[in-house]
């Protein structure tokens, strides 16, 4: 079973409840696309409407990587009333509600659903799992929407911390920057992570469906090493070689750790869907970042506390921050 590393759940100061703005301010920014998208694609003849005997007709929608901040519920609402404009230009009855929240089984689901919207309109489930596996029956959600969560690989690359290999990450954290061999292990794991999401949801998703997803990217036409998170990360990089020349951590510690992210270009995403087939490509475009070129001490805590306590130990963990 591969490990989980979750967001810091709860509303402390670390919590990503409260350090979870870079992802709120790239959903904002997306909320045209993904409207216009529900407006322009959802094939309402094709989905549940209301009827009129007992027994009730659903509209399912899934987030996943839905994390434990308040992020999921406001794309949610949107979501929600983009789907309900539709039904209610095409003169259809709205059916029922349900979304899931879905997220790794240690997630904090307690909080998230201790957080739920008073006066939300569905029937909120939690569902435990990776996406990259099955998690849902087949043919049985409706509108699928992830955000700022693809770019995490279900595992690292073993070649990454062999010294003995040519993709040795020796020195580095991210891809960013690396030699070409590194870049091409990172990619080769997403090809396959990505193969298995799709192929999952392709038997998910309902006739009619839609689904939405926002990817950290890189730039048209640059190569796997010229375009990553790595600067984003780049204090972390930085903190963590110092340590190794104080001579607080072994150099073949901070050698062995490489952060789980890929971001894939625009040509390299339309290529592992169309080779996976199980989807059709509506539309496929570029959104400026919106996030912050460094991220604060919490916002790095938020995300990387896990992973990082994981490989380096507890004492190590509160000297780097």
């Amino acid at each position: 079973m591969a490990e989980e590393f979750p967001m810091i759940g709860g509303d402390g100061p670390n919590s990503y409840a409260k350090n979870s703005i870079s992802q709120r301010l790239a959903a904002d920014g997306a909320k045209g696309m993904l409207v216009a998208s529900i407006f322009e694609n959802l094939d309402i003849q094709t989905l549940p409407s209301r009827p009129t005997t007992a027994s009730s007709t659903i509209f399912r929608i899934a987030d996943l990587g839905c994390s434990a901040g308040p992020n999921t519920f406001i794309q949610v609402k949107n979501i929600i009333d983009a789907v309900s404009q539709k039904y209610h230009q095409s003169a259809v009855e709205l059916p029922e509600l349900q979304v899931y929240f879905s997220d790794l089984v240690s997630n904090d689901f307690n909080y998230l659903f201790a957080t739920l919207p008073r006066d939300k309109q569905y029937f909120a489930a939690g569902v435990p799992g990776s996406f990259h596996g099955r998690l849902f029956p087949k043919a049985s959600l409706n509108f699928v929407y992830s955000a700022y969560a693809l770019h995490w690989l279900s595992k690292l690359p073993q070649v990454l911390s062999d010294a003995n290999s040519p993709a040795f990450n020796k020195g580095r954290i991210l891809y960013g920057n690396a030699p070409y061999e590194v870049g091409q292990a990172y990619s080769a794991q997403y090809a396959k992570d990505i193969e298995c999401f799709f192929h999952a949801r392709g038997q998910e998703l309902a006739p009619g469906g839609l689904m939405v997803l926002l990817i950290p990217g890189r730039p048209h036409g640059t190569l796997p090493a010229q375009g990553s998170l790595a600067p984003f990360f780049a204090p972390l990089e930085s903190t963590l070689a110092d340590m190794v020349n104080d001579g607080l951590l072994s150099e073949d510690k901070f050698d062995s750790f490489n952060l789980p992210f890929y971001c894939p270009s625009v040509e390299e995403l339309r290529t592992l869907i169309e080779e996976n087939g199980c989807f059709d490509i509506l539309k496929l475009e570029i959104q400026a970042a919106q996030t912050p070129a460094y991220p604060s001490v919490q916002q790095c805590r938020a995300g990387m506390e896990g992973i990082l306590k994981k490989h380096f130990g507890d004492e190590n963990y509160r000297i780097a921050f």
